[in-house]
């Protein structure tokens, strides 16, 4: 497909050209003046001159147009695309041949329906986002898409699920990126994806954000239950984690200092006493040895 591209034409300032209909006007109404005012006989030359002065003036006036702020007038002469006036004036192109189309170049919001998706993980989610765009090339705009603003709707959405599709709901491991834990990231890729499906029709996106994302009604039960058990899993993780580095550093200090002399077996009561005094979630109570009777 042949993009078209944005480009400027010749532009006439509509103030100048009503000076010359003016004096057309003026002119004509020079040669009509003896019949109105002394109704003196009007000649045949008089009549057709004041006659086409004024069906002159007439077309003229259909040439005029307005360009406001943050709008574009995109020209096209018998079919064939000529330019684009993006600078807000008065201004006046011949009438009839050459079309004036409009197209708004303000900043629009798109918020997306709820729309309802598999994650990565094959979940159903529902998703919805909003997409704040503006033209930015207005011949692509109006010549190279049927409806720019259904354009960007339809897009837009078709992104959002291509986006919604690659990545997981949540996930607790920071080593990958998540819908919820990564909303800043999933923004970026968002905005990225749509701007690249939009750059036919020339429009520019300022920001792309996720606005509602949940689980989906018939999983949101069973789904919460699953995240608070990955959420659980993930901190005793944590804790174990840490638990062993402690049980380390402790092991490996006795014997640097040489406070004790430990063997092997006493070294595995050590640790199994230690790891169940920081891993368990209730306070241990401890046992005191205060020696072995004899008989």
């Amino acid at each position: 497909m042949n993009a078209t591209q944005e480009s400027s034409t010749w532009q006439i300032g509509g103030f100048w050209v009503i000076l010359i209909v003016l004096g057309l006007m003026g002119m004509g109404s020079w040669y009509l003046l003896p019949f109105v005012l002394f109704e003196q006989p009007l000649s045949t030359l008089h009549l057709w001159l004041a006659s086409g002065m004024w069906a002159v003036a007439g077309l003229l006036l259909a040439g005029f147009f307005l360009v406001d702020p943050n709008q574009a007038r995109v020209m096209i002469l018998l079919g064939k695309y000529m330019g684009s006036i993006r600078e807000p004036g008065f201004y006046w192109t011949i009438p009839f041949i050459i079309s004036k189309r409009r197209v708004s170049l303000r900043v629009r919001n798109f918020n997306s329906e709820t729309l309802k998706v598999n994650d990565a993980q094959g979940s159903p989610i529902e998703i919805a986002a909003v997409v704040v765009w503006r033209v930015v090339d207005s011949a692509k705009a109006l010549l190279d898409v049927e409806s720019c603003r259904d354009f960007v709707a339809i897009q837009s959405e078709t992104a959002l699920r291509s986006l919604a599709s690659r990545y997981a709901y949540d996930i607790f491991d920071h080593a990958h990126e998540s819908l919820r834990g990564n909303p800043d990231q999933i923004s970026d890729r968002l905005k990225q994806e749509v701007q690249r499906r939009l750059d036919v029709a020339g429009v520019d996106i300022i920001e792309a954000r996720i606005t509602h994302l949940a689980y989906a009604p018939e999983i949101a039960q069973a789904m919460l239950r699953r995240q608070q058990a990955i959420a659980v899993i993930a901190a005793k993780e944590r804790i174990v984690e840490g638990a062993l580095g402690m049980v380390e550093m402790a092991l490996h200090r006795l014997s640097e200092q040489q406070v004790v002399d430990l063997d092997e077996e006493r070294k595995a009561s050590m640790v199994n006493n230690l790891l169940v005094a920081l891993v368990s979630e209730s306070s241990t109570q401890p046992i005191i040895n205060a020696g072995t009777l004899y008989s």
